[in-house]
């Protein structure tokens, strides 16, 4: 940890006196607004890895944007490529109207917050905030002004005097982010600024950096694995898989019109549902989806709102289904073709509601990798597994009765449904 320290105090020493002396070794840089754009980014490593392709976005001025998804997606390179810490492969990285790829990290105005909290231990907590500061010869009254300022912003000023041992894991990083705010840069940087802390500090630490970024209203790259931290944080947010960008979108519409099966699976807790059925037609010319034996009907509403369906008709559909929108049928009444049979395998209350695992006799998908992978970077499905039938979790009022072994019939907001081409896993719409 010493050496880790020592490292870290070895760069900031560098870089503060190098900015020291562009600035002619007098005044202050303020940090000013400006947007980053990333125009088609890539990256690939010595041994031919490609660990980011064709990365294309443009952010905002004052904009917080959440770089998220499963371990090895390369988010973290996407991040590092930004701030200097690697090189880029391809494309081009621009912080407000400057071209940033051939410049060092110290000269790209940014300020990362890592994992750790990376305080110096011998210094107070006065000392580590204001301590690039120090190091430009910032006069001492306008040095203090900043570190009160922004021990007041994080609810630090009872600690300033205080080291880094004798505080908490979330008043660490706290500190963390004090120093970052003293420099003023044109962006912040987070990589997993939160993954160090316990549940209840997650949470709290969440709300605090959300309203941080929005009283300061800096230009924010947050990276993170946590599509709740993804979802409560971020003016939009990016899903990444495999190097690639899978959708860019306020978190809202990833829920509400994910663009693939990936998102689709990777955008909620629990995932979304999904099973496999047929598109037809009834004898009166209503939409019907066909699981084997058992079949929903379409709304009409449902289906003029997504044109693409039509030539999916007579041909094999995915349809997802949101937890929230499958109910216990026996108190929450449902009409025909909006049910499923199911057996109950799992129960878990939950206090406000009631998480229930499900196989339904639906035939398993053929073939659901993109949405089974994202599922399966969130938790292993404790369902039991039943030849020839699907497995869904359902998000019921803690009214239910269902027990495990009980077969029930489950009610289907079948005006909410979702739907993805099997051979593509695109969205239909």
């Amino acid at each position: 940890m010493f050496v880790i320290e020592l490292r870290l105090f070895v760069i900031e020493l560098r870089d503060s006196v190098h900015n020291h002396h562009r600035l002619g070794g007098h005044g202050e840089r303020f940090g000013r607004m400006a947007g980053l754009t990333l125009s088609q980014v890539g990256k690939v490593y010595g041994d031919g890895t490609r660990a980011v392709t064709d990365l294309t976005i443009d952010i905002s001025d004052g904009e917080f944007m959440v770089f998220v998804g499963p371990s090895g997606c390369g988010k973290t390179t996407a991040l590092r490529m930004v701030a200097g810490l690697e090189s880029i492969t391809e494309g081009e990285v621009r912080i407000g109207d400057r071209v940033v790829n051939n410049l060092a990290p110290r000269d790209r105005d940014v300020a990362m917050v890592f994992q750790s909290y990376a305080l110096y231990p011998h210094m107070t907590v006065r000392e580590n905030i204001g301590f690039s500061l120090g190091l430009r010869k910032m006069a001492k009254p306008e040095l203090n002004r900043r570190v009160e300022n922004a021990a007041d912003l994080l609810g630090l000023t009872e600690h300033l005097d205080r080291k880094p041992r004798n505080l908490s894991g979330g008043q660490r990083q706290r500190v963390a982010m004090g120093r970052v705010i003293v420099r003023q840069p044109q962006a912040f940087l987070m990589d997993e600024p939160l993954s160090n802390l316990d549940a209840k500090l997650r949470v709290q630490m969440r709300a605090e950096i959300g309203r941080l970024q929005r009283d300061l209203k800096i230009t924010t790259i947050y990276v993170t694995h946590d599509q709740t931290e993804a979802m409560t944080l971020g003016d939009r947010v990016a899903v990444m898989r495999a190097g690639q960008l899978q959708q860019l979108a306020p978190p809202q519409v990833l829920y509400d019109r994910p663009a693939n099966l990936f998102v689709a699976g990777f955008i909620g807790s629990p995932a979304m549902n999904a099973l496999e059925g047929m598109l037809e037609r009834d004898d009166g010319g209503a939409h019907v989806i066909r699981f084997g034996e058992q079949s929903l009907h379409l709304p009409g509403p449902v289906v003029s709102g997504r044109p693409g369906l039509a030539a999916m008709v007579g041909k094999s559909v995915i349809v997802g289904i949101r937890p929230e929108d499958l109910q216990d049928a026996s108190i929450a009444g449902s009409s025909d073709g909006r049910t499923l049979t199911a057996v109950v395998d799992l129960v878990e209350p939950l206090g406000a509601d009631v998480m229930v695992h499900l196989s339904v006799d639906v035939p398993r998908p053929a073939e659901l990798t993109d949405l089974a992978e994202a599922a399966g970077e969130l938790a292993e499905a404790p369902f039991t597994e039943v030849s020839n039938a699907a497995p869904m979790v359902a998000r019921f009022s803690p009214r239910t009765r269902a027990a495990v072994g009980d077969r029930i019939s489950v009610a289907v907001d079948t005006d909410r449904l979702h739907f993805f081409d099997p051979r593509t896993g695109t969205a239909v719409w």
